[in-house]
């Protein structure tokens, strides 16, 4: 009886595959971080790890993002309370049909990351609704 049971799971997990023949690993925009961007190198420096000073957030989509106007909120990590707290926010103007942004630092918005520590850094759309987000550790 215990073969049996075995055999069907795994029938039905086959099964399963079988008839979702279109997996995604991601469906939803990714965000990452690297050390800057540029046109001929493109991105340098891909971690989830740095030290302090300023980064530039990537972030991709399979379709554009259909966005106007966004912001990068940074939220750090209290070690006191175990809850993630707001640190900074800035704030950018993005074309409708990007589906691979970069976010550097500029005039209005440095990107600085002054304190070691672990946050949780997030794309918002013009509602400050959640689009993407990542953790980054940031040490000494």
């Amino acid at each position: 009886m215990k073969k049996a049971n075995v055999a069907f799971l795994f029938l039905m997990f086959l099964a399963f595959f079988v008839m979702n023949t279109t997996i995604f690993a991601q469906s939803e925009p990714v965000m990452y971080f690297c050390e800057r961007y540029d046109s001929y190198d493109g991105e340098v420096g891909v971690s989830d790890r740095f030290t302090t000073g300023y980064l530039t957030v990537m972030v991709k989509n399979d379709k554009a993002l259909r966005l106007d106007d966004v912001a990068i909120q940074y939220d750090k990590y209290n070690f006191r309370n175990g809850k993630f707290e707001y640190y900074k926010k800035f704030y950018f103007n993005v074309d409708r049909d990007m589906k691979y942004i970069f976010f550097s630092r500029n005039d209005e918005s440095d990107l600085e990351f002054e304190d070691p520590g672990f946050y949780r850094v997030f794309l918002l759309d013009e509602d400050d609704r959640t689009v993407a987000s990542a953790i980054i550790e940031i040490i000494p």
